[in-house]
């Protein structure tokens, strides 16, 4: 399910470039991601696991700043709403998928780093843009609320008894930095969220500049010893790269 996000990484490279070997590349996942959507609207990879409100909508954001084609800002509104309606709790975070309870920390690090990605794009005027806003404060508050002193988010996000964990805490400080463009840092989330947060994970990287507490690649499970004792990793990519993006989003 998680081929298609592949073609955000050729994408990016022909935004840079302008090489259109790198332009067909990606634009070809982008177009294979929707070749066949349910009657919904949706794309058929839909299948409601949180990791896929990153997977499923950033290469279509991806697609829309190579073409400026609407169309897949379309796909991707259309998807997040759809996830949104269906997965966000009242407290503001998302289980892991409907039928696994459990506030996993990087599961919800793809909620926040995808809803980010797509509101840096989606125009004020956007039909569905409202809604993602309202879904992404939302979180912000709820990642607020349980940041730990330290500046670290938990391996599960409400359990202060669970282990600090880098590959999240990456991706909720990236995605603080989107209150700049919407004028909240005067709330102190970002100062709360973000510059605490790099601090925070600046601490788990060793002598050798790997990220070192790094939830390793996790399956689902309706059971809270599976999520409290996922092995621990360093330099993995899944916490390497999202305490990049959070330096280059605060650096910007």
């Amino acid at each position: 399910m998680d081929f298609s996000i592949f073609g955000a990484v050729p994408l990016q490279i022909y935004l840079e470039n302008k090489d259109k070997k790198y332009f067909d590349m990606g634009i070809w996942f982008a177009d294979r991601q929707w070749e066949n959507p349910r009657p919904d609207g949706l794309t058929q990879e839909t299948r409601f696991w949180i990791d896929d409100m990153y997977m499923e909508t950033l290469v279509q954001v991806q697609a829309f700043r190579a073409t400026g084609d609407a169309k897949y800002l379309d796909r991707s509104s259309l998807e997040m709403v759809a996830y949104l309606d269906k997965l966000q709790m009242p407290s503001g975070l998302f289980y892991h998928e409907p039928e696994v309870k459990y506030y996993w920390g990087r599961g919800n690090g793809w909620v926040a780093a995808g809803m980010t990605e797509l509101l840096r794009s989606l125009p004020p005027d956007h039909p569905r843009r409202a809604r993602i806003l309202e879904g992404y404060r939302k979180m912000m508050k709820a990642l607020v609320d349980s940041q730990g002193a330290d500046g670290m988010w938990r391996q599960l996000i409400d359990r202060s008894d669970s282990w600090p964990e880098t590959s999240s805490t990456g991706m909720f400080t990236f995605a603080f930095d989107h209150r700049r463009q919407e004028r909240l840092a005067r709330r102190g989330y970002l100062r709360t969220g973000g510059a605490q947060g790099l601090a925070g994970a600046g601490g788990y990287v060793d002598q050798n500049a790997d990220v070192t507490s790094i939830c390793t690649g996790t399956n689902k499970l309706d059971d809270l010893d599976y999520y409290l004792a996922r092995p621990r990793r360093t330099g993995d990519f899944h916490g390497q790269a999202p305490v990049l993006w959070a330096a280059s989003a605060l650096l910007r």
